[in-house]
């Protein structure tokens, strides 16, 4: 856009929102800075001037911590694993659950539905006592299952996708039907493809919910080799002595595989969400 053509008041204006934004950005930004800064400044000059952004003297020795006197790559691949299932099982129950609810009529689909939604007005807190005695009647406690099993339908996800699958034009699928396709075709070949963008932000949700997750850790587990990314800040603080250089640098490193994925799918997280909001 040429600044020269737009009005004195248009251009004031627009410069105000850029600098409001600027500033939000910037408060939303300062934690992860700091955060960044102060992995690389070592624990004794941390506890000597806490509120230094930039190091006086930059050190690794918060990463050598993480990396090699703990079992960070043990705990990676557990978070890894837990994630990536979630991720993919949510995925494919929510878009088949979805699309079945918005586009096939069967009795009490309604009062299934609403449970279904009863579903997410729910806390954790309220079932997590509950959900921890079943997971222990099934000997599945101190396991990644413990953590994978309970997680494998998302009441959120299948809202999500039905409302998606709904804007199928129905002639679309009869035409399908007509043609001799069955319905796992019509799911694959036709909902699936136009469920992209949905599937995008329901991903990166359910990535990072299962990714950041710390009280369901907590709970069901309960052995070193078995925790996951987020417990370990709190081995740190427990096993190093409050060692913040290494919790700081353990908290960098967790955002890695957080970012590596929102810039692989922002475009059709972008794209879902514009959708919605045009619903």
């Amino acid at each position: 856009m040429n600044l020269k053509k737009l009005a004195p008041g248009k251009l004031t204006a627009k410069f105000i929102i850029f600098l409001v934004v600027c500033v939000f950005l910037l408060i939303i930004l300062m934690p992860y800075v700091f955060m960044l800064l102060t992995s690389f400044r070592a624990t004794s000059e941390i506890v000597q001037n806490p509120g230094r952004l930039a190091p006086i003297k930059w050190t690794l020795s918060g990463y050598q911590t993480v990396l090699t006197r703990s079992p960070y790559f043990k705990w990676f691949l557990n978070s890894v694993i837990v994630t990536v299932s979630v991720t993919v099982a949510v995925l494919f129950t929510s878009s088949i659950t979805g699309f079945i609810f918005a586009k096939y009529e069967f009795k009490g689909k309604n009062v299934l539905f609403w449970i279904v939604l009863a579903t997410m007005m729910v806390p954790f807190a309220v079932t997590m006592i509950p959900g921890f005695l079943v997971v222990n009647e099934l000997g599945l406690y101190n396991t990644l299952w413990a953590l994978i099993v309970p997680s494998l339908i998302s009441g959120f996800g299948i809202f999500l996708c039905r409302q998606f699958c709904a804007e199928i034009p129905g002639e679309l699928c009869d035409a399908a039907k007509i043609d001799g396709a069955s319905d796992m075709r019509i799911y694959l070949e036709i909902a699936l493809p136009l469920l992209r963008p949905c599937l995008g932000a329901l991903a990166i949700f359910t990535f990072l919910e299962k990714w950041n997750d710390y009280l369901g850790p907590l709970l069901m587990l309960d052995s070193v080799e078995n925790m996951t990314l987020p417990l370990s800040l709190s081995y740190f603080s427990s096993q190093h002595y409050n060692d913040y250089s290494a919790i700081m640098a353990a908290a960098a490193l967790i955002m890695i595989p957080v970012t590596v994925v929102f810039v692989i799918l922002q475009k059709q997280f972008i794209r879902g969400i514009a959708i919605t909001g045009m619903k």
